[in-house]
């Protein structure tokens, strides 16, 4: 049995705000992963199925895996479609923010959220909400939005709304924010909630073949050269660096998604505690980490690369070369060690 987690008069205002709304846009934040785009791509099914207006509204292009969930094609980007993105948002009469703790997380779609005259319903699994919004149903402790987001859903007494395709999105959030249940999934209602799923039809085996099986020849290519030639590990200090520059990336054709869970490989190392990506990008260095145990990489994207994100899994970004990036994470090795792992 699956227990109740989710505060009741945030329940009863969410539920308020969802029975008036006729037109609902659901927004999530820049850069979508998978718990974005399956978070937003539920409600949009349960909710359509309640005879609402919804729509889905991303702020830039989804990977091309995450773009094979069911009612994916109905996302409108707004890089691409912008005046009909900011049209969308400004008729709406509700707005749910998904999979995000502050409206600078949205990008583009910002200042559009900041206008916007639709109260707002948040639903999110990150640390500090700062959004003003109407309702907010925030649970850190919950391994990936689409798992709220279930619980959400019975909360409002719409379990029997949960279709196929619904379920499908659920699960799609939940593999990719836990790694296919590799990280961030010690709760064992995780498990029950992912047999629910399966029970409503979600094929976790088609699931994990596009999710994490299914790899163009450049991206093998480009993996394996980062593996091989980029990869430092620095062993006594339990931690891993990639780096990889625009012209290595353009030399094996990147396109996005093709280094998704590329900083994952090092912590296969025994010893490594955590791991770090530096990918190059037009204006900054994206930086990724992640971490096995107790070790906090969340703290070291705040305190170092201007980020966050969870206890295992976070990222940041650097304004400077990738060089000078690089020597920021390697400067901080021994003091890391002193404070998280020699403790």
């Amino acid at each position: 049995m699956i227990s109740r987690r989710i505060d009741e008069k945030a329940i009863a205002r969410a539920k308020s705000l969802i029975d008036r709304a006729e037109h609902i846009v659901t927004v999530c934040h820049t850069g979508p992963d998978g718990d974005a785009i399956g978070s937003c791509l539920a409600a949009m099914h349960v909710f359509s199925a309640l005879g609402k207006d919804i729509r889905v509204v991303i702020p830039d292009p989804a990977l091309a895996n995450l773009r094979t969930l069911p009612g994916a094609k109905e996302m409108v980007d707004a890089s691409k479609f912008g005046e009909f993105a900011a049209r969308l948002i400004r008729e709406a009469d509700l707005i749910l923010c998904l999979d995000f703790n502050e409206l600078s997380r949205t990008g583009r779609i910002q200042p559009l959220l900041e206008g916007a005259k639709a109260p707002m319903v948040v639903i999110d699994h990150h640390l500090n909400p700062s959004i003003d919004a109407a309702a907010v149903i925030s649970h850190p402790e919950m391994a990936a939005t689409a798992y709220l987001m279930f619980r959400v859903f019975c909360r409002l007494e719409l379990f029997n709304f949960i279709d196929k395709n619904a379920a499908e999105c659920l699960l799609a959030g939940m593999m990719t924010d836990t790694g296919n249940f590799a990280y961030n999934c010690s709760d064992p209602e995780l498990f029950d909630v992912t047999a629910e799923l399966v029970r409503k039809g979600a094929d976790k085996e088609k699931l994990y073949n596009s999710l994490f099986n299914t790899f163009s020849a450049n991206c093998l290519k480009l993996n394996s050269y980062a593996m091989l030639k980029k990869m430092e590990v620095f062993e006594g200090e339990g931690a891993a660096l990639i780096t990889l520059s625009r012209d290595e990336l353009n030399r094996f054709h990147y396109v996005k998604g093709d280094t998704e869970g590329l900083v994952n490989r090092p912590l296969a190392i025994p010893g490594i505690v955590y791991s770090c990506f530096m990918r190059q990008e037009a204006d900054c260095i994206r930086v990724s980490m992640r971490s096995r145990g107790d070790f906090p990489v969340n703290e070291v994207c705040s305190e170092y690369f201007g980020g966050g994100g969870h206890l295992n899994a976070a990222g940041g970004e650097f304004y400077g070369s990738l060089d000078e990036a690089a020597e920021r994470f390697r400067s901080i090795l021994l003091e890391n060690k002193k404070r998280y792992i020699d403790k």
